[in-house]
């Protein structure tokens, strides 16, 4: 191997995109709902040694691309660590009655046929005002989707309401990582970005929410008004039910508007959740704890396993039993291991020039503002695929198209709306990406099972191509001497 380094060809960058395909649905066939509890991982990593084998072939050493792997897996550990917070917050507030007391009332509230609607609506109107997601789906989504078990409802189209309505919300608030970041990397101006948007982002919204609508006047709920009150007192039964139970989700809420980030937020939200148990689900707790034990290290032990292993109830509603016995850091692991096998996959595509080569062949053609648009699209829709990671689809799209769009005559608004509306609302439909991976972990759903009725991620990106083509609301940029922009 000489120190003189190859520009790959296109074959070198498709070679393992195509490998990993075809073992990726291989595992889907082989191991069905099990494939990402390991096939999948074996999957990612195997096609990530086949792209470190055709980097040292084009004179890469191993040195440079295990630097580059381990420098890939380290963008993610954020989310890794905001995971095990989750999982902790998820078996706490269970213990606590939190959960419980949303799942109570929102049977109470909720009327069948605008359940769906009205959960993408809730996700919305949080996910806008915290500027997160995940922790929208965390919270207020687990708890919808208790709800929806509760009215036998379609947990993917709950799940797929949930998405869209988190990602609504995600997508145009301030607060926002991604929403920042797209501005950031177009250059232009995080308000003028938000506003262009809306273009795109409002009337799919409103067609969600409309086909929300209908799935649930068309979808009969399968509970009775028997089941939802048995499980009602059930629930009462467990708990000691209160307003008071949900200080934990407030505090929460609150600290993410006050703008704190999002693992200490968390898991300080999972902490209060401990406390709030111990004060106030004394009689849950201690059914829970060894008898030979005493009082107090019983309530120890039994908050100390519910933040590393959550929590199992047994009540005499088995469908409860199986919605509420979750949480804990190590139902994270699985999704953690996810992650890393899909970064260093990314990684090492991007260190040895594979994902460039790749994308440089999609921009050879594009000749109208249509064809920009749609190519930055579904480039971002690949680097989700390939990558595992929706800040590396934003940025390196960004990156590589920002002086194309200035070349030709196409405002920087253009791009940054484009790297939302194809690499933010795309990475949750991806099964190994990690904001996929995330919502299976938290919602219970398979991206591909919920991908169905995510109508807003769908619809959004559908949307900003047609306004592409058809030349609504196309900003382009003037001669020198004009200083306003222009709509084509």
């Amino acid at each position: 191997m000489t120190d003189k380094i190859k520009e790959p060809s296109l074959l070198d960058a498709l070679l393992p995109v195509i490998a990993l395909v075809i073992m990726m649905g291989s595992a889907v066939y082989l191991f069905g709902d099990n494939s990402s509890f390991g096939p999948n991982q074996i999957a990612l990593l195997l096609a990530t040694g086949m792209a470190a084998i055709i980097g040292m072939k084009n004179g890469h050493k191993w040195a440079d691309i295990e630097q580059g792997i381990v420098n890939g897996i380290s963008m993610s550990l954020g989310a890794c660590l905001i995971l095990l917070a989750v999982g902790s917050l998820i078996g706490t507030w269970m213990l606590a009655g939190t959960v419980p007391t949303l799942i109570y009332y929102g049977l109470e509230l909720l009327n069948p046929s605008f359940f769906y609607a009205a959960s993408c609506l809730i996700c919305g109107v949080v996910a806008m005002s915290i500027g997160s997601s995940w922790t929208t789906a965390a919270t207020v989504g687990v708890a919808l989707m208790g709800v929806a078990a509760g009215m036998d409802m379609s947990p993917a189209i709950a799940a797929g309401a949930v998405v869209s309505g988190s990602y609504f919300g995600d997508k145009i608030s301030p607060l926002s990582e991604t929403t920042n970041l797209a501005p950031a990397v177009a250059g232009t101006d995080l308000f003028e970005h938000i506003r262009y948007m809306l273009w795109t982002t409002i009337p799919s919204y409103v067609i969600t929410l409309i086909l929300f609508v209908i799935l649930g006047f068309s979808q009969s709920s399968g509970a009775s008004v028997e089941r939802i009150e048995s499980m009602q007192v059930l629930l009462a039964e467990s708990f000691d039910l209160g307003w008071y139970l949900l200080v934990p989700l407030v505090l929460l809420l609150t600290l993410a508007i006050k703008k704190m980030p999002a693992f200490p937020a968390v898991s300080i939200g999972a902490l209060v959740g401990a406390l709030w148990a111990v004060l106030f689900q004394q009689d849950v707790v201690l059914s829970m704890a060894d008898a030979s034990d005493s009082s107090a290290v019983g309530t120890l032990k039994v908050v100390w396993t519910a933040l590393f292993d959550g929590v199992s109830f047994s009540t005499p509603d088995e469908n409860l039993n199986s919605l509420l016995s979750r949480g804990g850091m190590s139902s994270m692991l699985n999704t953690i291991w996810l992650i890393i096998s899909a970064m260093s996959f990314g990684a090492v595509l991007e260190k040895v020039g594979l994902l460039k080569r790749a994308v440089s062949t999609i921009l050879k053609g594009a000749k109208s503002a249509g064809d920009m648009i749609s190519r930055t699209i579904l480039t971002c829709l690949g680097t989700n695929l390939v990558t595992a990671d929706q800040y590396i689809a934003i940025v390196m799209p960004g990156r590589m198209y920002k002086k194309e769009y200035e070349k030709r005559g196409l405002h920087q608004l253009n791009l940054s709306r484009s790297l939302e509306d194809g690499g933010t609302l795309t990475s949750p439909l991806i099964p190994w990406n990690t904001c996929g991976a995330y919502m299976h972990g938290v919602l219970g759903v398979h991206p591909f099972e919920y991908i169905f009725y995510a109508f807003f991620n769908v619809i959004n990106p559908v949307l900003a191509v047609i306004y592409a083509y058809v030349g609504i609301k196309i900003l382009r940029i003037k001669p020198p001497f004009e200083t306003k922009e222009t709509e084509a």
